[in-house]
């Protein structure tokens, strides 16, 4: 099942999609949507549920993440195409969840921005505590899928020392969703086409299968190092085709940009890059 938040940010209500794509209320059944209460929403009656008018914006599809867990370089094109080698494990790094945004917000970018760039990602959303958990049981630990965009600023990535989370938590640097959507209906989640336009221009073409590290290792590898909680979100690296890579001259973001991505099964999400400008304490455009 496809299941979501929309509304307005702070604001969301919990949502499924039917099997004709049309967006139906679940607050009626539930408050919000947690892993806590995800077993009440896919018991729901979904024909009995009213149906929501318009094109609400949809937010991130999960309530409770209590950190993101992020895998770099796990596609060997990607390594390629960055100048490093190819990993013999795979390599973590966390990103801020503050910089969770919903799968359509405008993605702003940071003061003094010069290198942005996209990166379109398999989600992971964890069911269940993972602590040292086998690698044999590790997809069972999977409550579904979502679509992520990791924007990543290069420079304060890679020329502020080593700590990559510099350039991957900035505000709207996580857009997450459209919906979290269940094994079931996802089938072999190491089998997903994946793509990536900018400005209506394709820039990445990758599939799951092409990962180095597959999903059950990376959960299990993962979880030696931080406790992941139900609810967390896991992102599990992206295929070639980044700006940063392009030859023979790279390409970043800048205001105005519109990228496009999805991943089969799981929807798609549309971001138009702004300028950071500052709105007042906490707020931003």
């Amino acid at each position: 099942m496809k299941l979501c938040r929309y509304g307005q940010p702070g604001q969301e209500k919990p949502g499924i999609v039917d099997a004709d794509g049309t967006l139906r209320d679940l607050s009626g059944v539930i408050a919000d949507l947690t892993i806590a209460t995800l077993p009440q929403a896919l018991a729901a009656d979904v024909a009995s549920l009213p149906v929501v008018e318009g094109t609400p914006r949809y937010g991130v599809p999960i309530s409770g993440i209590s950190k993101i867990v992020a895998i770099g370089l796990n596609y060997r094109d990607h390594a390629i195409e960055s100048g490093l080698p190819i990993p013999t494990e795979p390599v973590m790094f966390a990103k801020a969840l503050s910089s969770l945004s919903g799968p359509n917000d405008d993605v702003v970018l940071p003061k003094g921005s010069t290198h942005s760039d996209w990166e379109v990602e398999l989600g992971v959303i964890i069911g269940k505590t993972c602590r040292y958990i086998a690698k044999e049981d590790a997809l069972d630990a999977i409550a579904g899928f979502t679509l992520v965009n990791d924007v990543s600023e290069r420079f304060n990535q890679k020329e502020r020392g080593s700590q990559w989370s510099k350039g991957k938590g900035h505000d709207t640097f996580c857009p997450t969703g459209p919906w979290l959507v269940t094994p079931d209906e996802v089938g072999d989640a190491q089998d997903l086409d994946m793509t990536l336009d900018v400005n209506g221009v394709r820039m990445q073409t990758g599939n799951t299968k092409t990962m180095i590290f597959d999903l059950a290792e990376l959960i299990s590898y993962a979880s030696e190092y931080v406790t992941l909680m139900p609810g967390d979100l896991v992102i599990t690296g992206t295929p070639p085709g980044v700006g940063e890579g392009k030859k023979p001259d790279k390409i970043f973001l800048k205001a105005g940009d519109v990228m496009a991505l999805s991943i089969a099964k799981l929807g798609t999400q549309t971001q138009t890059v702004v300028e950071w400008r500052h709105l007042g304490e906490g707020k931003l455009a």
